[in-house]
């Protein structure tokens, strides 16, 4: 529909033979992957891809809100408050008042549920997660199996480590995926293979188009988290001090249920890392042109990430709005539930008023 150097992306069809296994899942906890990743690397991606091609495997998956996540309609069944049903007998729920509660709301259920996979916000550090899991009571509920870092290999920099959250999540990732590599060349990904490496030794990177990885790479792997466990409580700890030297896994970061599964605490990394979100709601449409316009010449080069229910004038549908760097996509919401526009724009040295007032601009 929008034509740009912000390029519409399409899904093209996936090799899902090398992908869909069945999971021999132990029976000494539930085993819990942590996907992670910077803003707009492609952690919803993989995880549709991990919900769609999984078999005879009952997942809980748990994030902050169902609007991050927009897990594809097929797959929607029955919203309640808190938990949303799959058609393929998976379940989502969302993380209102913290980890630790929506973690037993998903274990207190009576149906069957096999494993559970915790999709990050683009700005989180995935330290203080895992630590819930090995830190808390969750830790003879459930085992922590693997971190999952996903990169945008068009669009990550050595720049990104100006973000504590971007450093941690290479950092403390079990298994690095570099995805969108049908979007740069082999020497790129050679490249940024290299500088991984070199920032974290030996590190175990795979690449992926689409989020599309062999499932037998990525679950259920059960990596050693011992080096991250905690084994005596310890004082909270500033993260947020670049004059330390950074080893793997030797961080220490308070793992009181208190501190750690309080999930808001990813709006502590925007304020640190210097990033700003700006949202903007309103029953009006947008025009079309005047919107394009915006996108292809007004928007910040300091925007990172957009995401949004869009709606047009004199257009019957709503669109499901992703911006991603250089790239955007807008895809029809068969939903119907949102007539408003609302749209989530993430970046640096961002101009509230100003952003808001050329939105306002583009209304109809």
């Amino acid at each position: 529909m929008l034509t740009s150097d912000r390029s519409v992306t399409e899904e093209p069809k996936q090799n899902l033979a090398q992908s869909i296994i069945d999971v021999d899942v132990p029976k000494r906890g539930m085993p819990v992957t942590i996907i992670t990743g910077f803003l707009g690397s492609g952690k919803t991606t993989l995880l549709n891809h991990i919900l769609q091609n999984q078999q005879d495997l009952k997942v809980a998956v748990l994030v902050n809100e169902f609007g991050d996540i927009n897990i594809d309609s097929q797959l929607l069944v029955a919203v309640d408050e808190n938990m949303m049903e799959l058609s393929n007998g998976c379940i989502c729920c969302t993380i209102n008042d913290g980890l630790v509660e929506a973690v037993y709301n998903v274990l207190e259920r009576g149906d069957r549920i096999d494993y559970m996979i915790v999709e990050t916000t683009g700005v989180a550090d995935p330290l203080p997660i895992a630590l819930t899991f090995l830190g808390t009571e969750l830790q003879h509920l459930t085992r922590l199996d693997s971190i999952l870092t996903v990169v945008d290999s068009e669009a990550f920099t050595s720049e990104h480590f100006n973000s504590d959250a971007a450093y941690a999540q290479i950092m403390y990732g079990d298994i690095i995926i570099l995805n969108k590599t049908d979007l740069v060349k082999e020497e790129k990904l050679q490249e940024l293979e290299t500088f991984i490496n070199t920032t974290k030794t030996k590190a175990r990177i795979l690449r992926s188009h689409l989020g599309v990885v062999p499932l037998p790479l990525i679950l259920d792997v059960q990596i050693d988290q011992s080096a991250i466990a905690p084994t005596e409580k310890v004082d909270k700890h500033d993260h947020h001090n670049h004059d330390h030297e950074h080893n793997h896994h030797d961080h220490d970061h308070c793992h009181d249920p208190e501190c750690q599964h309080d999930h808001h605490h990813h709006s502590e990394h925007l304020e640190n890392d210097g990033f700003i979100s700006i949202s903007f709601q309103s029953d009006r449409a947008f025009d079309l042109e005047k919107f394009q316009n915006f996108l292809d010449k007004k928007l910040p080069i300091d925007v990172f990430r957009a995401k949004g229910i869009l709606r047009f004038a004199n257009i019957d549908n709503c669109y499901v709005f992703q911006l991603s760097g250089k790239r955007y996509e807008l895809k029809t919401d068969d939903r119907g539930k949102s007539l408003n526009n609302q749209l989530v724009i993430i970046g640096r040295n961002l101009h509230r008023e100003e952003l808001l007032a050329q939105l306002t601009d583009c209304l109809a």
